[in-house]
This record gives C-alpha cells, structure tokens and sequence, in this order.
C-alpha cells in the first residue's frame, strides 16, 4: 500500500524550520505541501529543499483536506501540521495503522498516558471542549472515541471518499470523525503527546472554532445517514 504525507501550512516558518530535519519524507511515497497563503517564507522554504507546494486559492483547513485528497495518488494519507503541536514521532504510526487495514486513525491527546499542549492549566477550556464534543458525537453516533477533534491523523482514501465532506476550516475533523462512526468505519486511536506551539499564533479560535463544530454536530443529527 502506498503513502502519502501532506504537510498543511499557513505561516509556519518558525515550526517548519525547527522541524523538517526530523520529517520523515523517506518513509512515504509521496509527499507535498499545500499552503494557505503563507507571507513567511514557508512556501519558499519548502520549494528550496524540493518539496512540492501546492497554494491554495480558497482558504480554510476543510479545503486543504479535499485538495489533498484529490492529488493524492497513494491509498494511506497522513495530515501533519509543523506547528509544534504534533508529534513527529507519530507520524509513521498513523500511516501504519492505515496500512493494517483501519479505515482512519486519530492521535488522540485523551488517550491514557496521552497529553494535550494544556497540561498543568488551571483551566483547561479547549480540552474541555473537546471532551465535551466527543463525547456527544459519540453518544449521537454511537462511537466510541475519545478524541474526535485532532486534525493529526490519517485517512484510507477510498474510505474518505465515502464521507463526502464538505465541512470548512478547523470543524472538518469533527466532520470527518462523525461520518465514520455513521459508515462504521474501522478508526483507531494511538496515543500522542501534544506539544507546545513553536512560533505564531494558532489560528484556530476557541469561540468561532466552537460554533463552527456545534454546527456540524447539528447539522449530522438532522441529515442522519443522507450524505
């Protein structure tokens, strides 16, 4: 089975260059960037070193998904952000969950002996939040995850065709987890430490990202089985 590692950036120059000597290119088959409009020098740094970019002309992480999928040519897809946040070390793991047969395969920060970039926070709101979604998608949908918001993840990509997503930005992952537990989909969780962000901001707002993930969970119940 073949892989595919597509890198997702938007002004990551600080994460990418801390970073791309431990990526694991030699692992996958393929691997490219697609962009979202980087004014850093992310782009560059990523084309001086013969990594492929592809920009994106609509913006948003649900977009940078489908793109991807639809240039892909390999069958395992992992998703990584150089952002700090993920694991490196994870990301053959993902891949190889794929290539034993699962369908998806999240790494989950709630996992035992996971960890979320909110450790030793009085208040922990975005892990909260988190929490609190997945387990109502899992209560709605039968599931049974603990984490169904992580974009770091990896998808078989005939079964991601099954999904039809077409969720936009940050809520594409909760799109994604749901549709799975609809279809049944084989999904299995490694666990993962999350680490601290390297440089930027993150542009994933706590307050916008909420609604736009409530949405989709109100929006799931209504359409049941009709995607």
């Amino acid at each position: 089975m073949q892989s595919s590692l597509i890198i997702l950036t938007f002004n990551e120059i600080e994460g990418v260059k801390a970073l791309f000597k431990d990526i694991p290119f030699n692992q996958f088959d393929e691997c490219f960037v697609i962009d979202g409009g980087s004014k850093d020098g992310t782009k560059e740094f990523f084309e001086e070193r013969n990594i492929k970019v592809i920009s994106q002309e609509k913006k948003g992480r649900g977009e940078a998904f489908r793109i991807g999928m639809e240039i892909s040519n390999s069958d395992a897809i992992v998703f990584f952000s150089p952002d700090g946040n993920e694991d490196i070390n994870d990301i053959v793991k993902l891949a190889d969950a794929i290539k034993q047969g699962n369908d998806m395969a999240i790494a989950s920060r709630f996992l035992p002996e996971s960890q979320t970039d909110e450790a030793g926070s009085f208040i922990p709101y975005r892990s909260w939040a988190n929490q609190i979604f997945t387990s109502l998608a899992n209560l709605c949908f039968k599931g049974n995850l603990t984490d169904a918001i992580n974009g770091f993840r990896a998808v078989n990509k005939n079964k991601f065709k099954e999904l039809k997503i077409n969720a936009d930005g940050f809520a594409v992952e909760y799109q994604m987890s749901i549709r799975a537990m609809k279809k049944k989909q084989r999904v299995k969780e490694i666990l993962t430490i999350e680490r601290k962000r390297i440089g930027g901001e993150s542009t994933a707002k706590s307050i916008p990202t909420g609604f736009k993930i409530l949405k989709v969970l109100l929006k799931e119940i209504l359409i049941g089985k009709n995607f």
